[in-house]
């Protein structure tokens, strides 16, 4: 399980990115980057991080389903995720 405080900072600029996705977008039209400049850094979508759901472990995540290889192994075995099933040949 990763640090509440990481996930948390993650969330946070989530948030901020979404707050600024238009004004952003309107400066990158207009070709405004020293106004772009000025914004937040975590304005930046790529900031963001992606984590996985359940865990917020931020490595070997599948974006597909949006958890983490380890979990994604763990809900698989169980028979949790609908369509998968551990390949045997």
């Amino acid at each position: 399980m990763a640090k509440k405080s990481w996930i948390a900072r993650n969330e946070k600029r989530k948030r901020t990115v979404e707050k600024y996705a238009e004004k952003r977008r309107q400066l990158k039209e207009a070709g405004d980057y020293e106004a772009l400049q000025k914004l937040p850094r975590d304005a930046s979508p790529t900031r963001v991080r992606n984590r996985c759901s359940i865990t917020g472990r931020s490595r070997g995540y599948i974006g597909k389903y949006g958890i983490s290889r380890i979990k994604f192994r763990e809900l698989a075995l169980e028979g949790k995720i609908p369509g998968v099933r551990k390949a045997s040949w």
